[in-house]
């Protein structure tokens, strides 16, 4: 009898990963994207472990990425996810438990909850002190509209500035005003310096998609080109060391 040659086990090939970002940069190393958005994804996909690439994009051509013209969006080969839960699901599944720490059920829908409850409750925040607060507005003017033809700056930056304290007021973060909107944030960051852990993460031993959710748009409101809102996080002492972790623990990798 002939004997049988082994089978090779037959491998799937990880896919290039690809990253997409808004042309502005902030020019600082630990916060490679004005975007909380983009920030998670960039922080989940380095927590994966996985290499990835970050393009920048032509807004123009936006929708040949999302049809939805809207960042983040990531491309796992030649496939196109649009939308931070969506990319994070794809790492999940791309990385079994790079997102959830290995947790169990119920540790994992909190992890999920918590990602959820940041990007919709925290994410407003950031757009006020950039949009709405005249203290703010320099950055988004200066970094996002500077490739504009001079006579499209004279009034391009202020009709998006209008359309997006708009949308805040409808979303009812500003209705009464800025300072009521600063005040709830203020609790919010009480609350949360309450909750943080004093080692560790926020559901678990290991970083899961929870911390990526809070640590995105925490740390863009520790953005260091507006003093004043990063100077409102850095007095939750609890709340610093524990983003401190988060960042730590999903450290910058050459690709």
């Amino acid at each position: 009898m002939t004997p049988m040659t082994p089978m090779t086990p037959v491998t799937t090939p990880t896919p290039t990963l690809t990253l997409f970002d808004f042309p502005a940069t902030t020019g600082l190393d630990r916060w490679e994207s004005f975007s909380p958005f983009v920030l998670e994804v960039s922080r989940a996909m380095r927590l994966a472990k996985v290499p990835f690439a970050t393009t920048q994009v032509n807004m123009m051509k936006l929708k040949d990425i999302n049809p939805l013209g809207q960042l983040p969006a990531a491309a796992f080969g030649e496939e196109k996810v649009a939308g931070s839960t969506r990319i994070l699901e794809r790492l999940e599944a791309l990385v079994p438990g790079s997102m959830t720490g290995g947790l169990d059920a119920r540790g994992v829908a909190e992890a999920w909850l918590w990602k959820e409850f940041a990007d919709t409750s925290l994410y407003p925040y950031v757009l006020t002190t950039r949009w709405v607060d005249d203290r703010g507005w320099p950055v988004p003017r200066d970094h996002f509209f500077a490739a504009l033809p001079a006579p499209l700056r004279a009034f391009v930056p202020g009709m998006v500035r209008r359309s997006m304290k708009k949308k805040l007021i409808e979303r009812d973060f500003t209705r009464a005003g800025i300072d009521a909107c600063y005040a709830r944030m203020g609790r919010v960051l009480d609350f949360l310096d309450a909750r943080a852990p004093d080692e560790g993460f926020w559901v678990g031993p290991r970083a899961t998609v929870g911390d990526l959710g809070l640590f995105a748009h925490l740390h863009s409101l520790r953005l260091p080109l507006i003093p004043w809102q990063a100077e409102e996080v850095a007095r939750r002492k609890r709340l610093t060391r524990y983003l401190d972790r988060v960042d730590a623990a999903t450290p910058l990798v050459s690709t």
